[in-house]
């Protein structure tokens, strides 16, 4: 009977020496520490989340406004695609105004030539030689263009705006004929180049000779 009571107590804990342990074990609690940083990366990204929202509505609405502006006045040329496309590439801002697209579209034609003028013109080659300063005459022409119009346009100055202007046009086309007439070799790859000049420069003459009426849809008038 001993040996049975024996067994049967075998294994068991004195209940008040289980209170005692339950009693003496330390409660686990969160660090306040810890709870302020959650808070805090909690905050932090409900703020970051915020202001990359207001970039993506401001990124989404102003640009598309100044390309309906660009759009507009790209109307009035023979090239409406090209002129928006290359006007929309300079990252520029354009502020709703038909005369500051002016000038972007003449910034365009310099860069061009500006390209075109560091092709390789053999010294030895009289057609290529005569090209060559024909077209530093065009960068000269457009870059009073450009350094015009930096004052603001005037009505006194849209006459020699379009005699600049042409003038730079005239002197690219006598330059592919003198390359023509004297058989150059290059003259397929020059009139590559010198037809994207023209063109940005074409798009430059519409938007000038129709300055008024693109003025007066947006309310705006000359400088």
């Amino acid at each position: 009977m001993e040996s049975l009571n024996i067994i049967h107590g075998y294994g068991k804990v004195n209940p008040t020496e289980e209170e005692e342990n339950y009693t003496n074990k330390p409660i686990q609690t969160q660090n306040p520490r810890i709870t302020i940083a959650i808070t805090l990366i909690l905050l932090l990204s409900i703020i970051i989340g915020s202001l990359i929202g207001a970039l993506i509505h401001e990124s989404t609405t102003e640009p598309s406004e100044f390309s309906e502006s660009i759009r507009s006045v790209c109307s009035v040329t023979q090239h409406p695609d090209s002129c928006f496309t290359s006007i929309s590439s300079l990252k520029a801002d354009p502020q709703n105004d038909p005369q500051l697209i002016f000038s972007l579209s003449l910034q365009l034609g310099v860069n061009e030539l500006a390209n075109l003028s560091r092709s390789h013109f053999s010294p030895t080659d009289s057609a290529l030689r005569d090209c060559d300063e024909l077209i530093g005459d065009a960068m000269n022409g457009l870059n009073n263009s450009v350094a015009s119009m930096r004052l603001g346009l005037t009505e006194e100055m849209t006459g020699d705006l379009n005699a600049w202007i042409s003038g730079a046009m005239t002197d690219l086309e006598t330059c592919l004929d003198g390359l023509e007439e004297m058989g150059s070799t290059a003259v397929d790859e020059v009139r590559v180049k010198v037809r994207i000049s023209k063109e940005y420069m074409s798009n430059s003459l519409a938007i000038l000779a129709n300055i008024h009426q693109l003025l007066a849809k947006f309310d705006l008038k000359m400088h």
